[in-house]
């Protein structure tokens, strides 16, 4: 698949999302790769990844989504990157998500996280399992998080 944005870009954020994923957890996020094949390797993932950029305690705004998070939200790179992640969830569960998010803040991650989310299409569907971490820079700044699992189902 081609790859929608700068390659630059890409190049960053999978260094964060990789990065930042091996610090909290000290493992890997998908098998090692060298520097050029992760771009490729973490976009095309069945694993959904998906990254958000924000100040604490602010609607994130989406910077980053694979190509699995694309297909679960049904939507394109330029109709979901630059969104609110709010909108991911239908509003009767955007306080509950915001809160949720608080606490990832303040604990740098949460594992076995289960949300109900919203597709572009208004497709709902539980989220199972996910884990969701805090993106830190390379001098600890906060940037944003990241959420990734592999199993949701339709409700």
């Amino acid at each position: 698949m081609i790859l929608p944005i700068d390659r630059q870009l890409l190049q960053e954020s999978t260094r964060l999302i990789l990065e930042n994923y091996r610090e909290f957890f000290r493992r890997d996020l998908m098998p090692s790769k060298d520097s050029s094949g992760a771009v490729e390797a973490l976009f095309n993932s069945p694993r959904v990844v998906l990254y958000a950029v924000g100040t604490i305690g602010s609607d994130h705004i989406f910077s980053y989504a694979n190509f699995a998070a694309l297909t679960l939200f049904e939507t394109s790179w330029d109709k979901l990157i630059g969104q609110p992640s709010s909108e991911s969830a239908e509003p009767v569960h955007r306080e509950e998500r915001r809160d949720f998010l608080d606490e990832v803040s303040r604990r740098g991650f949460i594992e076995n996280y289960t949300g109900i989310r919203i597709s572009q299409k208004g497709r709902r569907f539980r989220i199972l399992d996910a884990t969701v971490f805090n993106v830190l820079g390379s001098e600890g700044s906060y940037l944003g998080q990241c959420a990734t699992f592999t199993d949701w189902e339709s409700v």
